[in-house]
């Protein structure tokens, strides 16, 4: 995830990273020959004047671009919806992992084993839903030495249960050796129940893509769109409707490519959640708090 300033203008202007144009050229470039063909033939070749019936095109694409207009601002909203969840989930996971390892602290003995094993299994939870949510095989590893009661996991199965499962058999188990009261352990099985709880929210947002027919219908409409503006602007704008039907499909296609971009908030693109960052904050937190 890209963080920066928003009020610096100038630098925002300047750098051009993960910058939809760099996506777009070629579409670009391949829409600008096209208008030009389209007013060489038009103006050179068939000598079409203004009052052709084909100079009322404007008029129609005006009306299009307001349903245009409203179902791009429905997509990218829906989008920045899927991203912000995602961001608030992983927020409620930083939050639900310091107050685990705080009633810890408080319920077990400064010089347990148990300490040390919550503080090893409490952050990796997190580091294994990122993966999870990345589908990526390898492991993460943790910048210390593996726990003598963490086993390997299972990698063909879902890991973070693995990990939660861990944690709860090890939490009753405290209960009935009598170093848990029950008024304890209900308050930390609450704690426990929101890790999965956010792991399924996040699956829920990864394997619950906007729906195909939807977002293919905006890409239609985007193209057919623009390739149709030069028919009519050439009459008003001559060869100066070149860059201006370039400028347009790039807005209309960068607003899609911006949706697309941010509506899967797990993955590794610069507009993605800083997993790594919040896994980090999580283990060190923990540690601060139990060791």
């Amino acid at each position: 995830m890209i963080s920066y300033d928003t009020s610096h203008w100038l630098k925002a202007l300047a750098v051009h990273r993960a910058d939809t144009f760099r996506r777009l050229w070629p579409w670009l470039l391949a829409v600008g020959l096209f208008t030009f063909a389209i007013g060489y033939i038009e103006i050179k070749h068939l000598r079409l004047d203004d009052d052709h019936i084909i100079s009322n095109l404007p008029v129609m694409h005006s009306l299009l671009g307001f349903a245009i207009s409203m179902l791009l601002v429905f997509r990218t909203n829906t989008a920045y919806d899927r991203w912000w969840e995602g961001r608030k989930l992983w927020g409620q996971l930083v939050n639900t992992s310091r107050n685990l390892a705080v009633k810890v602290h408080g319920y077990l003995p400064e010089d347990g084993a148990s300490r040390s094993f919550y503080a090893k299994l409490i952050p990796l939870f997190a580091v294994e839903l990122q993966q999870h949510l990345q589908l990526e095989r390898t492991r993460l590893e943790l910048d210390q030495r593996p726990h003598p009661e963490i086993p390997d996991f299972d990698r063909s199965k879902h890991v973070p249960a693995q990990v939660m499962s861990l944690m709860t058999e090890r939490t009753y188990r405290l209960h009935r050796e009598g170093q848990v009261s029950g008024e304890q352990l209900l308050t930390l099985d609450k704690e426990l129940v929101q890790f999965l709880e956010i792991c399924g929210a996040c699956e829920r947002i990864k394997n619950t893509p906007i729906p195909y027919s939807y977002s293919s219908f905006i890409k239609k409409f985007i193209v057919i769109y623009s390739l149709t503006l030069p028919f009519g602007f050439v009459f008003s704008l001559g060869y100066l409707a070149i860059p201006v039907v370039m400028f347009i499909f790039y807005v209309l296609a960068s607003l899609e490519l911006i949706a697309e971009s941010i509506e899967d908030p797990f993955g590794t693109d610069a507009n993605d959640l800083p997993m790594d960052r919040l896994c980090v904050t999580i283990q060190s937190t923990v540690e601060q708090i139990l060791e």
